[in-house]
């Protein structure tokens, strides 16, 4: 099996830069000179504090360039209303986090084009999936290193390597295909009728005409769980269609028919590092689960996510979103071939 490699932090983000070279320098570099590589990464939702700041990019953008390969920096847009729905407003939000070609040294683009259409079709062959529609960026790049924050999610327990890739190379109908298993349920006991839920919706699935309480309208909710996220009186819970497992096996299927493609010349990194409970999606700020670990790394994504996951410990994440059966992804990888190997260190087990 490949190895992992980790390197631990101490002492500031200039240490932390000092880490992340460090841990570079251990790697076999599958690139070649000449050769164009994408960075898959996550700079964050506007609004967020929790997001990687742009240096640890601008050091893996100097390592590539070392070895006279051509970087640049990428994302998908998304579902949700906020800052990055589209990639004028995507890219506006990079650049207000630091996330800018002059800052970084490469360019900094948008996979599905600038209006979410630049997109392809890989094959996939599985139980939810015969295809998956992702951005075109393969057509741009020989290679990539998929960087990722290491932190918690509402539906999947936690975000790290397999979910950069899945729903960041997705495009905005394909994220939406992992989603439309799950919509929001309001508890009127709890509803202050504030309103919120109806003004981030994108689709406008949600209404309120005050002083009366919300409606949602499932035909045109698209699952993105904006409203269930940023309800300040936690009254929106998520109501799932079906077993929450499929959306943990989505997730597996998009990222596995993505590994297919980009596996051989790709090295994945996990950020262990301002670790919380929700993902940089979400505006605001959320209290740490734990010291900051360092960087994992290694050259398949399943493997660091089950590394970061050991290291971290999953009775913090469990404990902020419990009940959801996040083992399926890791289980589920190796039925479908996506990770050969033996049997998964965290087994599924029934939940309550």
């Amino acid at each position: 099996m490949p190895k992992i490699f980790f390197e631990a932090v101490a002492g500031g983000r200039k240490p932390y830069v000092a880490s992340l070279r460090k841990l570079l320098a251990r790697f076999q570099s599958p690139f070649e000179a000449g050769d164009r590589v994408g960075i898959k990464l996550h700079w964050g939702e506007r609004g967020n504090k929790g997001y990687l700041p742009p240096d640890y990019a601008r050091e893996i953008v100097a390592w590539l360039r070392a070895g006279k390969i051509e970087p640049f920096i990428f994302d998908t847009t998304v579902l949700y209303s906020g800052g990055r729905r589209t990639a004028a407003d995507s890219l506006k939000t990079a650049a207000d986090h630091g996330y800018t070609p002059d800052f970084l040294g490469c360019p900094v683009i948008i996979a599905d084009g600038p209006d979410g259409r630049n997109v392809v079709s890989l094959p996939a062959g599985y139980r939810h999936f015969k295809t998956v529609q992702v951005g075109s960026v393969f057509e741009q790049a020989k290679g990539f290193v998929i960087f990722s924050h290491f932190k918690g999610h509402m539906v999947s327990l936690f975000g790290g390597a397999i979910k950069n890739i899945s729903m960041g190379f997705a495009s905005r109908a394909q994220k939406q295909r992992m989603h439309a298993d799950y919509h929001p349920v309001l508890q009127r006991k709890k509803c202050s009728r504030c309103g919120p839920c109806a003004t981030v919706c994108p689709t406008g699935a949600a209404r309120i005409a005050k002083p009366d309480y919300p409606v949602y309208d499932l035909a045109l909710c698209v699952g993105c769980a904006q409203c269930i996220a940023l309800c300040p009186e936690l009254a929106l819970q998520i109501f799932w269609n079906s077993d929450m497992t499929d959306f943990q096996e989505k997730l597996v299927e998009t990222a596995a028919a993505v590994w297919r493609k980009i596996k051989g010349k790709t090295i994945v990194i996990n950020a262990l590092i301002n670790i919380v409970a929700e993902c940089d999606c979400l505006p605001g700020s959320n209290p740490l689960l734990c010291p900051d670990l360092g960087f994992i790394g290694g050259c398949h994504p399943v493997q660091v996510d089950e590394a970061s996951m050991k290291m971290t410990g999953p009775a913090l994440l469990e404990k902020a979103h419990p009940r959801i059966p996040w083992r399926r992804q890791f289980s589920y990888a190796r039925e479908i071939g996506f990770l050969r190997s033996s049997k998964p260190p965290f087994p599924e087990k029934r939940l309550p």
